[in-house]
């Protein structure tokens, strides 16, 4: 999804920026939109070939059991963030604690804590997934953060967050296997080859 930086609007009392992002969400429905490092940003719905991958990541974290009575398998739900006082956003697909709805702060957003593991499909906007949210999400202390990157098909797996980053980043090309930390709660693998070909568009 390609993100755009949206500025405050100036006036002698601007309005919260979380308003602000809120009124955007309402007006741009099927348009995401986030608060990272104190800036907002909108991101148009993703292409077609996103949503395969996305459809083809879930297969197999269902396939080990991780949508059950200890783990939630959820798309697109709000994470706030430690980074800044309204900072919050909405990975494509996360591994949850499944007393997630117990841990809501603000916003439809949810403690940190209950997020095992976050995943982004990148479109456009690949070098915010890259980097923004490699700092939000090591922050929040997200154990593993998963980036299926389109532009250079291949996949990141970030894990041991320290400070603003992750200690461990590996990156798998075609033709690789990723065996995702147990951590989450289950062995979950990932076929490389087979997630580059579902998010590649026709043409």
């Amino acid at each position: 999804m390609s993100a755009a930086a949206v500025e405050h609007p100036c006036d002698d009392e601007p309005e919260p920026m979380l308003v602000t992002a809120n009124h955007l969400t309402e007006q741009l429905p099927g348009y995401r939109v986030e608060i990272i490092g104190g800036v907002i940003t909108v991101a148009p719905p993703p292409d077609g070939p996103h949503a395969n991958a996305l459809t083809t990541l879930m297969i197999p974290f269902l396939a080990a059991g991780l949508h059950n009575d200890e783990t939630r398998v959820l798309q697109a739900i709000g994470l706030w963030l430690p980074g800044g006082p309204e900072d919050y956003a909405i990975p494509d697909l996360a591994v949850v604690d499944a007393d997630f709805d117990e841990h809501l702060i603000e916003n439809n957003c949810y403690d940190p804590a209950v997020f095992r593991l976050v995943l982004e499909v990148t479109s456009s906007n690949y070098n915010n997934d890259l980097r923004n949210k490699v700092t939000s999400y090591a922050e929040a202390k997200v154990p593993a953060y998963v980036i299926v990157d389109r532009r250079h098909s291949r996949i990141h797996v970030l894990t041991v967050p320290a400070g603003g980053t992750y200690d461990s980043h590996q990156i798998y090309a075609p033709g690789q296997t990723v065996t995702l930390p147990e951590s989450i709660g289950a062995e979950v693998t990932l076929d490389v080859a087979a997630l580059v070909k579902a998010g590649r568009p026709r043409g």
